[in-house]
């Protein structure tokens, strides 16, 4: 009898409870727990819920099981909550109704396993950002039925027989036509579906070339870099003589997924998954900065109570001690001290951005929906300033670093006045996807910039936050016709352009004088992840991390003097270094390199004067005088590793090999 009264009801209230629970549990897929040693393209990011086979019969079997509603629409589709007979499917059993596909390998599982199969690399900022797209989408969907269901109720009214065969017709004339027009349709979305899917396969199989490709030139002593260059890259190269110098694994617990150099270039603060912020510091400021810290800390400034939870842990404070490790000749070489200057705790969920201001302050956003201040010297949370949502993007005024800008996924762009602790004007995105997923400023200070997720370049007066003009981040045909999130904005030393970066794995780089294209980049993979590009000190070069594992490299301005029917708009001239085994998601050139490198050349000067118990004038010709850059890079592993790469001394009759 219960069996019976179960079929005639459909699911009761707790059924659909624990279905609901388990849309919950499917929603998020974990994404708070990404294993670390997953490797490969985004795949997570690119997976197709589908159901599974479904019986001719099954609208009679939801008849004969006494409701339609023994069927609960989820994500836009239909699982079974009971069997035929009425009893209540298990929680495994419902999973299992719906596949995923994973558009790398095309391998189709159940959602009850996926997460053992598929590749778990895509940040979970990604994963929420899906989530509120694709309810955009069901919404708009559910907009469209509605007026798909008014236009047939319409259309059924008109057709009320009127006693004239002709209507009659008519009527299933337009029936059928509409019927063929639905099925049509959706045989050409499936079509175009797997289009897509194809497309992306091949792109990525290309990719995966690249890298598996990449062993070309390995540089003696340093057999985990390897080197390539497009193959429209003909030479000369300018990063072929790069050098491995510094490993900073070991502290990060997870993906990094953000890294910026104070403006001095002797501080690094790093942060991802883990919730803290890392300030690493360079070897010959280290004293500069703990005297700054001993001052500040003899003032004894107590921290308020919201703060006495905050309070961080900072490296040793005995010089001698940090300084233990750096006596092997090996980590003479080493730019940055083996161990953070400090570590700020405080955060309770992923960091996505951070950024400095010209006195060491430095604010740190997050995905638990707050921006929190920190300053180098002090132990503690300075302020915390809370949001509606996630905090993608924050930069300090380039000019008056009293305020700063952040841009949030709840579509509002914010000025913080800092010393009053609260907004100074806002404004909110126009558009139906109001994501804002990028933020910078630009004509020092004079404008803010916004990207969003359906790929616009927003500008704004810095003033009073008005809108002044925007920038549709596409080409004009083809797959990136539709615009893709922007994922980083730069503003370019020294001249007036800013550096788009989108998820089509392109890296656009705008005239503001006219908001005109002045070069596109390509060659990296950027399909779903938070990736900026980013520019060299001396705006010469372009970096970029890249989802394949690798880190790029392109000249700014590349010289097309030699290919007269290459255009000038399109560089695709990159060098590729691998030195990860994951996702790269930071890559950055240090800002003040020629400090770093005269640190490392007078370590090796000593070294080799007092090997030679003399002073030798050509090893002061060889170890001074060298320019060169300094690289930076982290991945979805946590792994954090630096490079230096000098250039030859002009006039210098020493050969290339010397300088390494």
């Amino acid at each position: 009898m219960d069996e019976d009264q179960a079929k005639a009801e459909g699911p009761s209230q707790e059924e659909l409870e624990r279905v609901e629970r388990l849309k919950a549990q499917l929603l998020s897929l974990r994404s708070s727990r990404s294993p670390i040693g997953s490797v490969g393209t985004n795949s997570a990011g690119r997976c197709v819920p589908q159901l599974g086979p479904v019986p001719r019969n099954s609208r009679e079997r939801r008849r004969s099981a006494g409701d339609e509603m023994g069927i609960i629409p989820q994500l836009n589709m239909f699982v079974r909550t009971r069997t035929d007979s009425g009893k209540p499917l298990s929680d495994l059993e419902i999973l299992e109704q719906v596949t995923v596909l994973n558009l790398d390998t095309g391998e189709r599982v159940p959602l009850s396993i996926a997460e053992d199969k598929l590749p778990q690399c895509i940040n979970p900022l990604s994963l929420h950002i899906m989530r509120l797209t694709s309810e955009y989408v069901s919404n708009t969907s559910l907009d469209k039925e509605k007026e798909s269901d008014e236009e047939s109720v319409s259309s059924k009214k008109s057709e009320l027989p009127t006693g004239e065969d002709t209507d009659a017709e008519v009527g299933k004339v337009r029936r059928r036509t509409a019927q063929l027009k639905k099925f049509l349709g959706s045989k050409v979305k499936k079509t175009i579906g797997k289009a897509r899917s194809i497309a992306q396969e091949v792109s990525h199989a290309r990719h995966k070339e690249d890298v598996m490709d990449i062993v070309d030139e390995v540089n003696p002593g340093e057999q985990n870099i390897k080197l390539k260059a497009s193959g429209s890259h003909k030479g000369p190269y300018e990063f072929d003589s790069l050098q491995h110098v510094q490993d900073l694994s070991g502290e990060h617990a997870g993906p990094v997924w953000c890294m910026k150099f104070s403006s001095c270039g002797r501080l690094l603060a790093t942060a991802g998954q883990d919730r803290v912020l890392r300030i690493w510091v360079v070897r010959n400021a280290y004293t500069y900065f703990q005297d700054m810290r001993t001052k500040y800390n003899a003032e004894k400034v107590s921290p308020t109570p919201s703060q006495e939870s905050l309070v961080s842990q900072h490296s040793s404070e005995d010089p001698n001690a940090a300084f233990a490790d750096l006596k092997n000749e090996e980590c003479r070489r080493c730019p940055f001290m083996p161990k953070p200057f400090c570590t700020y705790t405080g955060h309770t969920s992923d960091l996505l951005d951070v950024s400095w201001s010209k006195n060491y302050f430095v604010l740190s956003s997050s995905m638990d929906k707050t921006v929190r201040l920190w300053h180098i010297s002090r132990k503690e949370c300075l302020c915390c300033f809370q949001h509606i949502d996630f905090v993608t993007a924050i930069v300090f005024h380039p000019r008056d670093d009293r305020y700063f800008l952040s841009g949030s996924l709840d579509g509002k762009l914010r000025l913080w006045n800092i010393p009053d602790k609260k907004v100074a004007v806002w404004n909110e995105v126009d558009g139906q996807t109001k994501l804002i997923t990028a933020a910078n400023f630009c004509q020092n200070g004079k404008f803010a910039v916004v990207g969003s997720y359906d790929g616009r370049c927003i500008f704004y007066n810095t003033d009073q936050l008005k809108y002044h003009t925007q920038i549709h981040v596409r080409s004009t045909r083809g797959k990136n016709s539709t615009g893709r999130k922007i994922s980083g904005i730069e503003p370019m030393p020294g001249e007036d352009k800013i550096l788009v970066t989108s998820n089509d794995s392109r890296i656009r780089l705008y005239d503001l004088r006219d908001l005109n294209l002045s070069c596109k980049y390509k060659g990296y993979v950027n399909v779903s992840s938070q990736i900026k590009a980013s520019f060299s000190h001396d705006g010469k070069y372009i970096i970029s991390g890249s989802e394949n594992q690798c880190i790029y490299i392109w000249r700014t301005h590349h010289d097309y003097s030699k290919f007269s029917s290459v255009r000038r708009d399109r560089n695709d001239f990159w060098e590729g270094i691998k030195a990860h085994n994951a996702v790269v998601t930071c890559a950055v050139f240090a800002p003040n390199p020629d400090n770093i490198i005269k640190m490392i050349e007078e370590q090796e000067g000593a070294v080799l004067n007092e090997k030679l118990k003399t002073e030798d004038p050509m090893v002061e010709q060889r170890t001074k005088g060298c320019g060169g850059y300094v690289l930076v890079s982290a991945d979805f592993n946590g792994s954090i590793k630096v490079f230096l790469n000098k250039t030859k001394p002009k006039h210098s009759s020493l050969p290339a090999s010397a300088l390494a």
